[in-house]
């Protein structure tokens, strides 16, 4: 029975980071589980999204042609995946004709049905995140970027999305499982109740896209566009419908409501089930370009090598809730779990082995051993079969902890000194032996390339790879087997020297990926070159002066502004909303004395009006920094 599952289509407007990577190893351990359990073949798509006006604008800047560009950082993605042993099957690329003749089928199978019609559109559009913003006026930040939105009118294709609100209620209705995990479910549910607006599914205004097969110059938008790559990827096969798509939680409505609405439109079946893992965060601060603290998976992979990243990922991380990624964090459960856990386990009983049985595994067993890696083998099953990674990987460790007390209960350096323990001694080398080869085989999905080191040691015969589910049982270790060369697998790792190895081939890797961009790495604030010059006349309009803020909250539907009341020594505080909310939060910021533009014509900001700017410093990629004062100022004072 086969198994057909995908990572997001990820888009080249960012060389691949951490969060790429966390999403495509969860796919790839799937993989592995998947065909442990006995499905064949087991197919995993990935690939790039590479069209859209962002993208035109980023070869532009880069000094190529966007199929130049797409390529450099197409390739720069199955690079990666390649240095990471990930098994995809199938890399797509939305600029690949091959996909352009899928997309254009499935719009023809829409319009022929009748879910498809022309119109038109004026509005504000945000060109860095793609996305119309309603109730926008001319001139209004975007609210996910705070970028300023461009005012947009052009003829479009729109697709009846609302013509199928009822239709997808009763599908999360009928197939809870469709959405998961539940509160991603839930969320889509409350949108969706909202009622939906019919949606555009073709732009004029750009050229780096699919052209659409209707007169005038139309090209697809992009979710209409990049969703159908999973189909493209099996055409002509029977893989199609996907069994999963994994995804991250800040796309789940294009995938659980725009794709199963585009599917329909098009009679054709619906995927089985969308997955969206939380948030990878840094230190407990989302990742962002904005915030300049992106980590990128190759130096961890250099230093500590692809497991290290795998198991601290699936292990730390609560699979589809949001979890933080520190340095730290990862060599310390590296070094107990990995290095004096499972690899000192290793070690210390194939050693013995080869001490004390010349290398040869000798017969014997042991109950309670044997109870508890039976126990271990349905549990990590249960919670594998889940995406419960890190509830799995735990059920194992409980394995290996019962094993070590163990041998420490049997102590079988004492054993061989006493010729009539011998048999005793057999058992306790014996029950050690197999259980880490139990252990060895459920971790498989998870530690693929230390996890085939340690079978081999183990001097097992058949490849880790024919290892199924259903016949994994104890006792399959072989009496008289002889065990393979002994070597560390998990050596220790000293945080400090790592740390700072890591880290600088971050800055290193950095670097590298701003060049594939087209981006020159970011210049330092003592070196940025001074902007054009201007009168004193000119300054003296710019009234600044001290505010002190008396509040600050969140501004709803926008993750980067807040709302402030600022007192500036007037009759009534200043209503300010300002793009530092990923820099600041609320609370830290009531009572700091700030600059404030105090002569700046209001404007509505998401409803709110905004009376004034605040000032801060900042540079390219990082986070922004309030101008502040080291002596006491009064408010209201005025800069000069």
């Amino acid at each position: 029975m086969k198994y057909y599952l995908t990572t997001p289509i990820y888009y080249v407007n960012a060389a691949p980071h951490i969060g790429h990577t966390y999403t495509t190893i969860a796919a790839d351990a799937i993989k592995r589980f998947k065909r442990m359990q006995g499905f064949d073949p087991v197919v995993l798509t990935t690939g790039t999204d590479e069209h859209g006006q962002k993208v035109e604008r980023a070869a532009k800047a880069a000094g190529k042609t966007p199929e130049e560009f797409t390529t450099a950082v197409a390739a720069e993605f199955r690079r990666q995946w390649d240095e990471f042993g990930l098994q995809y099957d199938r890399f797509v690329r939305t600029s690949d004709p091959r996909h352009h003749e899928t997309v254009r089928w499935l719009f023809e199978r829409c319009m022929k049905n009748g879910h498809i019609y022309k119109g038109s559109y004026t509005g504000q559009y945000c060109v860095f995140d793609e996305l119309y913003v309603n109730e926008a006026k001319p001139g209004d930040p975007c609210p996910d970027c705070g970028r300023p939105t461009e005012t947009v009118t052009e003829e479009n294709y729109f697709f009846k999305l609302s013509a199928f609100t009822e239709r997808l209620l009763e599908l999360y209705e009928k197939q809870p499982d469709f959405i998961q995990p539940e509160s991603r479910r839930n969320e889509v549910l409350s949108f969706v109740k909202q009622g939906l607006n019919d949606l555009s599914i073709t732009r004029t205004t750009i050229k780096w896209g699919i052209p659409v097969p209707v007169e005038g110059h139309h090209v697809f938008y992009v979710w209409f566009d990049a969703l159908i790559a999973y189909m493209t990827a099996v055409k002509n096969t029977d893989l199609w419908p996907a069994d999963l798509h994994l995804i991250g939680k800040e796309i789940v409505r294009f995938h659980a409501i725009f794709w199963p609405a585009f599917l329909w439109a098009a009679d054709l079946p619906l995927p089985k089930h969308i997955y969206a893992h939380g948030w990878l965060l840094f230190e407990h601060d989302k990742m962002s370009k904005s915030r300049g603290n992106i980590v990128r998976a190759e130096p961890i992979r250099k230093v500590m090598g692809a497991d290290a990243l795998r198991y601290f990922l699936l292990r730390e991380i609560v699979f589809g809730q949001d979890g933080s990624f520190s340095y730290d964090a990862l060599i310390g459960r590296y070094n107990s779990e990995l290095a004096n856990g499972l690899g000192n386990l290793a070690s210390r009983t194939l050693t013995m082995i080869q001490q004390y049985r010349g290398g040869v595994v000798p017969a014997g067993n042991a109950q309670h051993i044997q109870k508890v890696a039976c126990e271990t083998i349905g549990a990590t099953a249960d919670a594998f079969y889940r995406f419960e990674f890190s509830k799995g990987l735990e059920a194992v460790w409980t394995l290996l902890s019962a094993v070590d007390k163990f041998i420490v209960e049997q102590a079988p350096w004492n054993l061989a000194k006493k010729p009539d323990c011998e048999a005793q001694l057999d058992s306790a080398l014996y029950a050690a032996a197999e259980a880490l080869r139990v252990a060895t085989a459920l971790l498989s999905p998870i530690l693929p390339e230390s996890c085939a080191k340690i079978w081999s040691q183990l001097g097992m015969p058949e490849p880790l790879e024919s290892v199924g589910l259903d016949s994994l049982a104890w006792g399959q270790l072989r009496a008289g087997q002889k065990i393979g060369q002994i070597a560390a697998v998990f050596p220790r790792i000293d945080a400090k020297p790592a740390i700072e190895k890591m880290r600088e081939l971050e800055t290193q890797v950095s670097a590298e990926q701003a060049v594939l961009l087209g981006k020159a790495p970011a210049v330092s604030p003592q070196a940025a070159p001074a902007g054009p010059q201007i009168t004193i006349d000119d300054f003296s309009k710019i009234e600044l002066r001290v505010g002190q803020v008396l509040s600050a909250e969140r501004v709803k539907g926008a993750d980067k502004l807040l709302h402030l009341k600022v007192d500036v020594a007037e009759a009534e505080p200043r209503s300010i909303v300002a793009g530092i909310a990923e820099a600041y939060a609320p609370e830290a910021l009531v009572g700091r004395k700030v600059v404030i533009v105090a002569n700046l014509a209001p404007r509505k900001l998401r409803g709110l009006t905004s009376n004034g700017m605040i000032v801060a410093a900042s540079v390219e990629g990082g986070k922004p920094v309030l101008a502040g004062f080291l002596e006491d100022i009064p408010v209201g004072a005025r800069l000069k």
